[in-house]
């Protein structure tokens, strides 16, 4: 089992960790566009390992179209044994000495901590950024990290990525985000912040689930 969370430098908005907070989408971060979606992407042992190794690679990033670079895992020890409460508080911090791991290419794993540069377009919008992972879990049957903005983004804000080999033996694959535009145009144009996290959500989807991949 391996629970991380980084506190450590700083990420550009407040609300750190509310992606965890079970009333995200009726009570927001101020100023910011909260959104959720969960898809059941097949069932089974098989089904959750593969996900969870494409995850954890930052294919989810990668499918989105976006150029996954710089990637920067936390030096020294992280943190092991955090949860979050209902209002996504960290509770329980204690510290531990991770092994670093690596994705067949050699970028590093997802870890606690770890700081990535994304560069590219989604549908013409612009999602160039700076981000770090603010928290993460793996546990045998529920497996997920936390992406905190730092800087370079048109929005600021986090999303979280949850994979859950349900007791039925269901996968479900899970999304959370809220973002603060802060680009004039997104400021000016509320609606290209929900167009742009709508267009996310699905390319993370089919990235993850080969149920969704887009036909040949």
């Amino acid at each position: 089992m391996r629970r991380g969370s980084f506190q450590e430098g700083m990420v550009d908005y407040a609300a750190v960790g509310a992606t965890q907070a079970a009333d995200l989408m009726g009570y927001p971060p101020h100023r910011s566009v909260p959104a959720e979606n969960s898809w059941r992407i097949g069932s089974g042992q098989a089904r959750f390992a593969s996900s969870t190794e494409a995850l954890l690679s930052w294919s989810a990033l990668r499918g989105a179209g976006l150029e996954v670079s710089n990637v920067r895992p936390a030096s020294g020890p992280t943190y092991a044994g955090v949860s979050f409460d209902a209002e996504g508080s960290p509770i329980a911090p204690s510290r531990l000495e991770a092994d670093q791991r690596f994705a067949a290419d050699g970028t590093p794993y997802v870890g606690a901590g770890t700081t990535v540069h994304v560069h590219g377009r989604v549908k013409g919008m612009r999602g160039d950024a700076e981000l770090r992972v603010i928290s993460a879990v793996e546990e045998p049957r529920r497996v997920g990290f936390a992406l905190g903005t730092v800087s370079g983004s048109v929005v600021s804000g986090e999303e979280s990525f949850l994979l859950e080999w349900r007791d039925d033996d269901e996968v479900w694959f899970t999304v959370r985000a809220f973002d603060r535009p802060t680009a004039v145009l997104y400021r000016l144009l509320p609606p290209l912040v929900k167009r742009r996290r709508r267009e996310l959500f699905q390319r993370y989807l089919r990235a993850i689930s080969p149920l969704y991949a887009t036909p040949s």
